[in-house]
């Protein structure tokens, strides 16, 4: 059935509808009788952006979501997730130290504070942002619980790094009223990504892979990997160098995602 109004289906909004038309001929408040059949939870559930009746704290009030920088110079942003690990992350820092290349980690809050040695004096050149604090889906969660979840690795992270996280990552890319709201109370931009690396359509091949994402690479992507996972992630970690030397073969620099905000430019508006 088709999906309308903000994913009501036809048959909510007539059955809505009816409900509103039965309620009245009831004496009961339509208003009532529509929230009544709702399917989300009103003021703090996981698709409202506000807490309650009171003061929203909420610092600036502003929050954007950035997918990648806006600019016209060959910058990009290499991230990685879900870390830190002993099997990978040493790795993956190890070839950014050779190459010289800064990098912005989004970390789980658990994940560092089970493996804090694995980064711990190893993260001078980049830039660490908040994963969660065990990967759940944030999207899920009512308000309380999702600030609660990125605030427990705000806290680890600021601990072991020395630097509070001004950047959050929701698991999975999904976003929520809720995690606007918690994102806001931390004072965090929210994170996404304009390009994925694909493992799994090269299997054994990080040339060829490497290759791949060189070639999708536009002036202020924000490229998303993995420092921890299935061994297939492997292909992209391998193929790193040579992503790194293709790219810089391209006239890109590599930046921190902080650096590449910094050096964008505010759309203009016309008319």
């Amino acid at each position: 059935m088709t999906e309308i109004a903000h994913g009501w289906s036809r048959r909510d909004l007539l059955r809505g509808a009816a409900l509103v038309a039965t309620g009245m001929a009831a004496g009961v408040g339509a208003t009532d009788m529509w929230f009544t059949h709702r399917r989300l939870p009103l003021g703090g559930g996981p698709a409202s952006a506000t807490l309650g009746n009171g003061p929203q704290d909420v610092g600036s009030g502003v929050l954007p979501v950035v997918w990648s920088g806006m600019t016209t110079r060959r910058l990009v942003a290499l991230t990685f997730d879900d870390g830190p690990a002993p099997q990978w992350t040493p790795m993956v820092l190890d070839t950014l130290a050779e190459h010289r290349v800064p990098a912005t980690f989004f970390m789980v809050g658990a994940q560092v504070r089970r493996h804090a040695d694995v980064v711990r004096g190893r993260l001078t050149e980049h830039e660490v942002g908040n994963h969660s604090w065990q990967h759940r889906d944030l999207a899920q969660m009512d308000a309380a619980a999702a600030y609660d979840d990125l605030r427990r690795s705000h806290d680890v992270i600021a601990e072991v790094t020395g630097a509070p996280p001004r950047l959050v990552r929701p698991p999975y890319g999904h976003l929520g009223g809720a995690v606007l709201h918690a994102a806001a109370r931390l004072d965090c931009r929210l994170v996404l990504w304009s390009l994925q690396m694909v493992e799994r359509e090269y299997p054994d091949d990080p040339a060829g892979h490497a290759r791949r994402i060189v070639a999708d690479v536009r002036p202020g992507a924000i490229v998303l990997g993995h420092d921890v996972g299935q061994p297939r992630r492997l292909v992209a970690l391998r193929g790193l160098p040579d992503m790194i030397n293709g790219l810089r073969a391209r006239g890109y620099t590599f930046v921190t995602v902080s650096a590449l905000l910094g050096a964008c430019v505010a759309p203009t508006r016309t008319g």
